[in-house]
């Protein structure tokens, strides 16, 4: 099973940038649809994107399209996902996951990783 790793969160204004790293060990990320997920308190774990193995297909939700970018580096196993214009609403911990196809949902991921902090001050 592959192991994630998020880094890149932390405190940032309304307005501003921060790009997300997901890295993979004990597996190929390339063998893997990756996704971002987010979970701010008291809330359900909310889609963000998700990118194909290859890359080639990428989806994003819609409180986020336009602002966030999902890529991915297969040569250095890892996703990323620049996140710009962030809100205070977007202030939430960021989660990648791995799993076989290009889905939203979240069930679909069998891997995950332990979750990076972002928070954006208004």
């Amino acid at each position: 099973q592959v192991q994630l790793v998020e880094s890149g969160g932390g405190l940032v204004q309304a307005g501003g940038s921060l790009r997300l790293s997901c890295v993979a060990s004990g597996h190929t990320l390339s063998s893997y649809a990756v996704g971002w997920f987010r979970q701010a308190p008291g809330k359900e774990r909310d889609f963000v994107a998700v990118i194909s193995r290859s890359g080639g297909s990428i989806y994003a939700g819609d409180s986020v399209k336009g602002r966030f970018t999902i890529s991915r580096d297969n040569a250095k196993n890892t996703v990323y996902l620049q996140m710009n214009s962030l809100k205070p609403e977007d202030t939430a911990a960021y989660y990648c996951a791995a799993g076989r196809g290009v889905t939203s949902v979240a069930a679909d991921f069998g891997s995950w990783g332990q979750g990076t902090q972002v928070t954006v001050s208004s």
